[in-house]
């Protein structure tokens, strides 16, 4: 800009300018030839530190300073878009206001990828007798099919005390004992060909547990032999018994039964199963106790490939004082999410460190028995998309929600799947509980690379971003604010680059306590498929900073094209 005490050139009258003497003239001539020979220079320079250039090589790319820039394509006018319609808060709630989310996604990865098949299912072992896993089943294959290429792992506390595998035909043993709600089954070569078609009718995979309870290393043997040649590449691992940690206190093994005796065992069954199907991996040790990791690990297993172990965030069934008893506020809060990280980080490095990959095989919102204040409510999809979301991000590659095939009625109600029909008559027709639709936001996501993410404000909540194979940008908000409460939540986020798309799908809820209140884009269903969302409201065509207000009590899916 011109300097404020002389009027700017050709403003002021010709007559006025006083003409410049010869001397001025004289030192303006030798500037100019001064300048023109330092051109002339700078020219030759240029074209004698240029091979191709100095030759004429058409072909030659064009010589690009550090300061020079391209001009940037203009975007023309934004195309039309349809706004996502998010639940408003209810009518009438406090609307208590949130501290606005402020977030940065680096574009850095973190060094872990989220991949279809992160999230799976854990049922009991016994559960493969049952004929609902079948492709024949339709509600079933439907399931399995919104969860995405999921894993069935067959375990849980079943395997060791009433399960009794056999390809031969031989009649239940008269020492396995179960009950009413949970007998004990014998399961066939035929039972694993029935689950085969489920698996291949919905592209899902399988681990499977054997017997340890009942010492029999043949028979175990003979169980992975078949289940290799009947799932074929579909068959992922077997684990050798199913907490093995705590057969003392169950009293499966003498009260004297510890790590040691373990080993001993694991070694032999590892052999014996290497011998009949050597091509299968195994993964261990399975077990809720840190200890119990480093047997495993320096064990000497030819197939040893995955260390595998159980956690229930929601530990303390007894002290309602304890901020691990299983309360709403309790899942939700930021000392349960720390203390699943801070444990699952160490059962990464143990396993890191032996160069093993790390399953999280058996998990869920409390291990304690029976109903309680969070069980099949909202407030648990909210934690269960968070939960597996921290594990992925922080290098788990597999989890498994336990679940049970029993009725919604009167069944297991942590079980993220039940059937219709009466208590302890079930029909077959398979439902999802709360906590499977915060799985199926997860499962649903494009497989991509965890970025770096700094996070401000927003009250109880936690985000997420995922570089995508095709370059665009996903963020994830798990929004836990109480739903009946909350004001919405200002959001600002900068991304990686400008976006040219910013697309949304959510899993809301009424309220943290509402029971078969989870819903997806309004329906109680999978999200909707990605080339079909709406775009977020509030977003900016080219823009790397979106601001946009989220309802409380949701997790939102956001995806940005650059």
């Amino acid at each position: 800009m011109p300097d404020t005490d002389h009027p700017p050139n050709g403003t002021e009258p010709a007559s006025t300018r006083p003409r410049p003497s010869r001397r001025a003239r004289l030192r303006l001539i030798g500037v100019i030839a001064a300048l023109a020979v330092v051109a002339l220079i700078a020219v030759l320079l240029t074209v004698s530190g240029n091979p191709n250039q100095a030759s004429g090589n058409a072909d030659a790319a064009p010589q690009v300073t550090p300061t020079q820039t391209t001009p940037a394509t203009p975007l023309g006018k934004a195309p039309a878009v349809t706004y996502y319609k998010q639940t408003p808060p209810p009518a009438g709630s406090p609307l208590e206001k949130v501290e606005p989310l402020e977030l940065t996604v680096k574009n850095e990865p973190v060094g872990t990828t989220l991949n279809k098949g992160t999230v799976g299912i854990s049922l009991e072992a016994t559960d493969l007798a049952d004929p609902t896993l079948s492709s024949a089943n339709a509600s079933m294959v439907t399931l399995l099919k919104d969860s995405d290429d999921t894993v069935l792992r067959f375990g849980g506390n079943a395997v060791d005390r009433r399960f009794f595998w056999t390809s031969s035909g031989e009649a239940l043993p008269s020492d396995y004992k179960g009950d009413k709600a949970h007998p004990a089954k014998v399961v066939t070569p035929q039972d694993l060909e029935r689950v085969a078609t489920l698996l291949d009718a919905t592209n899902a995979k399988v681990s499977l547990t054997v017997d340890l309870g009942h010492y029999n290393p043949a028979r175990a043997a003979d169980m992975i032999k078949h289940a290799s040649r009947i799932f074929g590449k579909r068959l992922l691992s077997f684990t050798v018994g199913n907490e093995p940690n705590g057969f003392a206190y169950t009293k499966l093994r003498p009260a004297s039964y510890g790590i040691e005796e373990y080993a001993v065992e694991l070694k032999a069954y590892a052999e014996a199963i290497h011998a009949a199907a050597p091509g299968v991996v195994i993964s261990g040790p399975g077990v809720y106790d840190q200890k119990w990791w480093k047997p495993f690990i320096d064990a000497d297993l030819p197939q040893k490939k995955v260390l595998s172990f159980h956690n229930y965030p929601l530990f303390s069934c007894k002290d309602s004082k304890s901020n691990a008893f299983p309360t709403i506020p309790n899942l939700l809060g930021a000392a349960t999410h720390q203390r699943a990280e801070d444990y699952q980080k160490h059962a990464l490095d143990a396993a890191k460190s032996a160069g093993l990959e790390t399953w999280l095989a058996e998990t869920g919102m409390s291990a304690c028995p029976g109903s309680n204040q969070t069980t099949k409510t909202h407030s648990t999809a909210l934690w269960a998309a968070d939960y597996a979301l921290n594990a992925a991000r922080l290098g788990i590659t597999r989890l498994g929600f336990h679940s049970s095939m029993l009725t919604c009625k009167g069944g297991p109600p942590m079980s993220v799947i039940c059937s219709g029909g009466a208590y302890l008559k079930p029909n077959g027709e398979m439902a999802p509980r709360a906590n499977y639709f915060g799985m199926a936001m997860v499962a649903d996501l494009e497989p991509g690379k965890f970025l770096g993410l700094d996070s401000k404000g927003g009250g109880l909540s936690n985000s997420y971003a995922l570089q995508n194979k095709d370059g665009s940008t996903t963020v994830v908000i798990v929004n836990k604010n109480d739903p009946e409460k909350a004001a919405q939540t200002q959001v600002t986020l900068e991304l990686p680059g400008p976006a040219l798309t910013g697309t949304m799908t959510q899993l809301s809820g009424p309220s943290y306590a509402a029971e078969d209140g989870t819903v997806i884009d309004g329906a109680k269903s999978d999200p909707t498929p990605l080339g079909g969302r709406a775009t977020v409201e509030g977003f900016k065509y080219g823009s790397q900073t979106q601001t946009f207000k989220l309802t409380a009590g949701t997790v939102t899916v956001l995806n940005f094209k650059h």
